[in-house]
Parts: structure tokens; C-alpha cells; sequence
């Protein structure tokens, strides 16, 4: 309100004292005593003003007030517009939203709710000034918790801009290496070129000489035929010989240089390379992963029901054994099945949709772009599948450890299984680095790495033991999760949230970890009906997880709920 208006020093007009100046006159500079006060334009009016204030059209449902009872203590009765209609007074309470509205509010959205009351009608409860307390208390750490957000985006704001250099950096790092690697291949086409000219030109440049010498030898015996009749019969016999031997000679220098034909230095490119890099869609994924607050209290997850799907075709050899499960963006499930030397598509109910038949048994799968999947085969070969209408072949790369379980695709980089190993490839099949399983004097795995999974920055590895190693980009160890109740661990998934199931082989059981690295108990247990199992998935469409068991024509879909 204006309580303060009367304390204006007004340079133009009386030098009467006002206990109420005139607010609108007071802003022209002219002093007049006010005789109303409206509250809801916060203004003293003096008796013109108060007459102007009336014959407006918008002004109209202003109520106006004496102005004592505009003063501190004192009870004043305001009129509130509805923040959704403006133009509306709010007059109607809303019990079942226990919220104030106008009467178009309550008739378009509140028709049907329970104790609706005009405002006259409210039991005003006795504890307004309590309210009244709790609210400002509430503002004040409302506003405090504002600020500290601000802060926390103020940070996230600047922390941006260094993420941004660092995706530059990679970026450029990742064209360094393309360009170097490309360089390196240039520079032995080159040598090999040298290599080949210098033979190539060793050997005619000897071709040439040889014939040279041969055609001398021929000019020198045709000037001793010439003479030859001058010698008696004997001689003659002799020297026709040697002529005679001189042409056989000459003849099959000429025989042999006509059966070499003409030397030529061809080029053929690998049209591999090209294919490969043509088909790469992209250097990497620039992805928004939004981390939530670590103090959020962890949910448990529970089955909410189960049912078991069946994935063995009419033209399988044998019975399915999946090593690995994979999901693409749009929600497509691809199944690796060893034993039947192929990969197998699902639709959106888990029926099988179409194959792709392999050259040899999978042992891992995974996720490379939007509609593609890379499949690592026994035989150390990778190959890349373009998942469309139909699933085909695009092209492949070699690696080892092609025998072992467990592949994983990480910004832009391959991480492959190896028997105690886990090497990581770029994706034209160049080795990266190897993670070993030794790091000043400790042992990274307990067994040999299985199968993996990514979680934000962050490589999961299950290794035949009792649970999982969690791995930085740069291979180095983050955290361990671990639970003796889980023996044998393969399978391996994260939810949407973070949490993490690990299968155990040996123990029939899935265990649940937060993002912390923290168990959260179990999600089946070894009474649950899983025998032996080896893969699994998350369905971030579904909010369920696929478990593949040992040879089993199964696919077990785990509905989970918290």
C-alpha cells in the first residue's frame, strides 16, 4: 500500500498538512488531500480523483475505502483478481483443491468437486496468523533452496563450457587419428610402390642389357658368315656351328623377353576402407545425460510378473543358447544365439521377427548407432548389421578374443572380452588400448571378463566371480560391485534410474546395485526359476528385463515395479 505518500515533499501547490496526500495528483506535483483509498490500485484519492477513479469502465468494481482504514492495524478489505482470469475477482473456495478461485474457474475446472463454497461462506479458521507465520517461514526456505539451485545451474552452466572444449578435443583428437592413420597407410602404399618400381625397373633395365649384348653378338657373326666362304670346308663347318648357336641364343632371349609381356605398376585401392568410413554415420554420440541428485533415496525394484517368451525358430539346427541381448533407440530387440550361427529380431510383443544367419556362433552384440548393431563372432571377426526392413551385413572388422563372452559399444569405441583382458577398438577395427587385468601389482578382474554394459560414462564389466568391475573411459577402475551371494556373474544391465542387475551363473539369481555401488538385495533369487543365466536386457520402452538361460528356447520377461 501507499502508507507512506503523506511523508512526499511536494514542490508545487499548498503548504497545508495532509494526513493523506493524493497519490495520482501527487505524481503531477500537486499536493492535495486525499479522501478515499482504493486497495487495489494502491492509491490515495483526493475528491476529483475519487470522481474520475468511479467514471472509468475498468475502474468500476474497485470498491474505495476511507483511507483510515488504509493504516497499519488496521483490517482492510481487498479485491483479488484471478491470476487466470484477470479480469475476474476471485469469490468462490475450491475445498476438495483447498484453493481460492474465481466463478469462471470453478465452472470451467472444479465443476465437480467437492465443497464449493463462496468466500462469505468460509469457516475462517482462528490460526490465520499461524498460516500466516508457517508461509513466511516457507518462503524463506523456499527461497533459500532457489538459491542454492541457481547456484547449482550457475555451476552446471559454467561446467558446460569446459564439457564443450573436451567434446572439441575429442572430436579433433579422433580426426587426428583417422588423418594419421590414414598418413601411415599412405606412407607404406608409397613404399610399396618404391619397392615394386625398383625391382620392376632392375628387371627390364637387365632385359635391355642382355639384348643389347645379344644384338652385338648378332652383328659381329653376321660379318663372320660373310667371310665364311672364303675358309676351306673344315672351318666353314666349325664357324656355322658357332653362328648357328649365336641365333639359338638370340632366339630365346627374344622367346623369353615375348613370354614375359610388358611390365605395368597397378593400384588397387581397398575399397573396405572407403566402405567403412562411407558408412559410418557419425565420429560419435553428444548425448545430454542428466546425473540426479546423489541424495535421492535408492528404490528397490520387485517382479510384478513374469512370462516367458518363445524364441526358437522352425529352421533352427538346435536348441537356442544366447550369449548376448542387445536394444536399439527405437525399442528392437536382437538376440545373439550361438548355437543356431545367427541373430534374431523381435517385435514389439517379443515374437520373432526376421534372422540374420552368421558364418559362425555369436558370442556378444551390441548397439552402434540407430539402426545398427555389431556382432562379434567365435572366429575374431566383428561383423556390423544395418537393421532396416531387412537385417544385412555392411561390413567388418578383426579382433581378439573373439571366443570369450562380452562386447560393449562406448562413445565411439569398441570394448571387446579377451581371456583376461579388455581390449578396446576403433571402429575401423584399429586396437586402441588394452585394459589389463594387472595395475600396479592388483588384479583388476577376478576371472576372465564377460559381458558389459555402459552406465552414463562408466563400463560395467562382469567377470565370473562374484560381481562386476566398473570402469572409467580411460580404463581405469571406478568402483566394484560385489555381493557373495552371486557366483559366476554374466549378464549384465542398467535401468533408466541407474540401478544395475548382474546375473549370477552358478547362483540362479539376479542382485540389484544402486549407482553408488551400493547392493540393494536381490531381484529373483535362486528360487525364482532362472537355471543358469547367461545374458540379459534392460527394455527402457517397457521398464522390464529379458533373461536369456543356458540352451533354453526361452526368453523370460521380468516386469520390475518399485
Amino acid at each position: 500500500m501507499a502508507e507512506g505518500s503523506n511523508l512526499a515533499s511536494i514542490k508545487d501547490g499548498s503548504d497545508a498538512d495532509f494526513e493523506y496526500t493524493c497519490t495520482p495528483c501527487g505524481d503531477d506535483d500537486i499536493r492535495e488531500e486525499a479522501v478515499k483509498f482504493c486497495p487495489v490500485c494502491d492509491e490515495y484519492l483526493c475528491i476529483s480523483c475519487t470522481r474520475q477513479h468511479g467514471r472509468r469502465k475498468a475502474l468500476r468494481s474497485h470498491t474505495l475505502q476511507d483511507c483510515d482504514a488504509s493504516t497499519k492495524g488496521s483490517t482492510v478489505t481487498m479485491v483479488t483478481k484471478c491470476r487466470y482470469h484477470p479480469d475476474r475477482d476471485i469469490e468462490m473456495y475450491c475445498g476438495e483443491h483447498d484453493m481460492v478461485y474465481c466463478t469462471k474457474c470453478i465452472a470451467t475446472n472444479h465443476r465437480a468437486c467437492s465443497g464449493i463454497l463462496n468466500l462469505e461462506d468460509v469457516d475462517i479458521s482462528s490460526n490465520q496468523q499461524n498460516d500466516i507465520q508457517r508461509l513466511s517461514s516457507d518462503m524463506v526456505n523456499i527461497q533459500k533452496r532457489l538459491e542454492d539451485t541457481e547456484q547449482k545451474m550457475q555451476t552446471n552452466n559454467n561446467s558446460i563450457e569446459k564439457q564443450r572444449s573436451d567434446v572439441i578435443s575429442q572430436v579433433e583428437a579422433i580426426e587426428r587419428d583417422l588423418v594419421e592413420h590414414i598418413q601411415k597407410l599412405k606412407h607404406e602404399a608409397l613404399e610399396a610402390l618404391e619397392t615394386e618400381y625398383s625391382l620392376v625397373k632392375e628387371d627390364l633395365e637387365a632385359n635391355i642389357s642382355q639384348i643389347s649384348k645379344v644384338k652385338q653378338e648378332i652383328e659381329k657373326t653376321r660379318s663372320q658368315l660373310q667371310t665364311a666362304h672364303n675358309l676351306n670346308a673344315r672351318e666353314q663347318f666349325v664357324q656355322t656351328k658357332l653362328i648357328q648357336q649365336t641365333v639359338n641364343d638370340a632366339m630365346k632371349v627374344f622367346e623369353q623377353s615375348e613370354d614375359k609381356g610388358r611390365v605395368c605398376l597397378r593400384f588397387t585401392e581397398n575399397s573396405e576402407l572407403k566402405s567403412s568410413i562411407r558408412t559410418s554415420t557419425c565420429l560419435g554420440r553428444v548425448q545430454k545425460v542428466t546425473e540426479k541428485n546423489s541424495l535421492l533415496t535408492s528404490k528397490v525394484y520387485k517382479v510384478s510378473s513374469r512370462k516367458e517368451i518363445n524364441i526358437k525358430m522352425t529352421n533352427d539346427s538346435d536348441q537356442c543358447y544366447i550369449y548376448d541381448i542387445c536394444q536399439l533407440v527405437d525399442g528392437t530387440i536382437i538376440l545373439a544365439d550361438f548355437s543356431n550361427d545367427r541373430i534374431k529380431r523381435l517385435d514389439v510383443n517379443y515374437n520373432i521377427k526376421d534372422c540374420l544367419d552368421l558364418e559362425t556362433g555369436p558370442k556378444g552384440i551390441c548397439c552402434t548407432g540407430n539402426t545398427e548393431v555389431a556382432v562379434k563372432l567365435e572366429n575374431n571377426k566383428v561383423w556390423f548389421i544395418s537393421v532396416g526392413s531387412s537385417l544385412s551385413k555392411v561390413r567388418d572388422i578383426s579382433v581378439t578374443g573373439g571366443n570369450y563372452n562380452g562386447m560393449t559399444y562406448c562413445d565411439g569405441e569398441l570394448w571387446v572380452s579377451d581371456v583376461n583382458v579388455v581390449n578396446v577398438y576403433s571402429m575401423t577395427g584399429t586396437l586402441v588400448k588394452t585394459i589389463s587385468n594387472e595395475v600396479n601389482g592388483q588384479r583388476i578382474f577376478k576371472s576372465t571378463p564377460q559381458q558389459m554394459a555402459v552406465s552414463v560414462d562408466t563400463v560395467i564389466v562382469t567377470d565370473y566371480s562374484d560381481g562386476a568391475v566398473c570402469l572409467n573411459r580411460d580404463g581405469t577402475v571406478k568402483r566394484e560391485l560385489r555381493d557373495k551371494r552371486l557366483a559366476t556373474t554374466r549378464g549384465v544391465c542398467v535401468a533408466n534410474d541407474g540401478t544395475v542387475f548382474i546375473s549370477g551363473y552358478n547362483s540362479h539369481n539376479i542382485m540389484m546395485f544402486d549407482r553408488d555401488g551400493k547392493c540393494l538385495g536381490e531381484l529373483v533369487d535362486n528360487k525364482g526359476g532362472l537355471k543358469n543365466p547367461l545374458a540379459m536386457c534392460y527394455d527402457k520402452k517397457k521398464n522390464c528385463v529379458l533373461v536369456a538361460s543356458l540352451s533354453s528356447d526361452k526368453l523370460v520377461v521380468l516386469n520390475i515395479s518399485h
